[in-house]
């Protein structure tokens, strides 16, 4: 009962509210209250400051959460284990990694690997945004730049350059930029982080630093969508290479100002360093890290 009551414990503080885990579960409040109760019971502390509208972990619930998930981990892998036996890989994976990587690069390498192993589930979270890993119970992400998070443990993929492109299209009809400077009479599409819009851009060439403040009627959280609009001929972005390659490649896009350096960012697995990694986690860790480091090298150095 115990580990019932955990896995009801980490679904009310994944859903935000004991009436929404209760809903997922098919039990009423009355049953949710109760258990959580029960589990405070057990361990002698209030794991949840419960409000009419919130409800917010006590420090022996921040502790409880990390810990929880790494016995329901060992447990599922001891289950699955037993069961199926020690050779068969099952079970589910939680993911989360950027909306155009996540569609272009990693998508294909869930798909194959759930064809190899046909009793593995994948959820995907598709995200430009930061997303908490310990608090949305997801293994491990994929995330382009520095470990903001210094409690995650990082695994590298490389570095991986930035480059500013735009549609023959867009060109035709606009001209071609040959300075950054240029780009201020230009249409930029322009990435929104969290609260944060990205319009300055940054240009180094011959030791000389370059910082542009680019305009643009299309902001957007959504790296795909703006890779979209640039498809569409609405204006300049700046991407990820591994984002445009192809469309580089097969001449949808053109790669502009080439004699600068946009500067490059990292790309990391992360994962929360005390949670205990099934088998299946790692088998894919080690896949999508094999085939995101083999990368073309002339896709990612230009």
């Amino acid at each position: 009962m115990l580990l019932k009551n955990l896995e009801l414990f980490l679904l009310i503080v994944e859903k935000g509210g004991l009436s929404a885990a209760g809903r997922e579960l098919g039990l009423s409040p009355a049953s949710v209250s109760e258990r959580l109760a029960q589990l405070e019971g057990f361990y002698g502390a209030s794991l949840l400051n419960r409000t009419t509208r919130a409800i917010n972990l006590t420090d022996e619930g921040r502790l409880l959460v990390e810990g929880a998930r790494q016995l329901l981990a060992q447990a599922d892998e001891l289950h699955s284990s037993i069961r199926l036996g020690v050779h068969q890989v099952c079970g589910p994976i939680r993911l989360s990694a950027p909306v155009d990587l996540g569609r272009q690069l990693i998508e294909p390498i869930l798909a194959q690997f759930m064809e190899e192993h046909p009793q593995v589930s994948i959820d995907l979270n598709l995200s430009d945004g930061y997303v908490d890993l310990v608090s949305q119970g997801i293994d491990f992400a994929v995330r382009y730049g520095a470990l903001a998070d210094s409690t995650l443990h990082a695994r590298s993929m490389g570095e991986n350059r930035r480059v500013v492109c735009a549609s023959p299209q867009y060109l035709e009809r606009n001209g071609t930029p040959l300075r950054p400077e240029d780009l201020t009479r230009h249409e930029c599409l322009v990435m929104r982080f969290g609260s944060n819009i990205s319009r300055e851009w940054t240009f180094k060439r011959h030791g000389h630093t370059h910082r542009v403040l680019v305009r643009g009627r299309r902001v957007a959280n959504d790296g795909a969508l703006v890779r979209q609009w640039c498809l569409a001929g609405h204006g300049i972005c700046l991407k990820s290479v591994w984002d445009v390659s192809a469309d580089l490649a097969a001449g949808r896009l053109v790669e502009l100002l080439r004699d600068y350096d946009l500067g490059s960012t990292a790309l990391n697995i992360v994962y929360p360093p005390s949670r205990v990694q099934p088998q299946r986690v790692r088998m894919l860790i080690e896949r999508i890290v094999a085939r995101l480091s083999s990368v073309d090298a002339t896709v990612v150095s230009g």
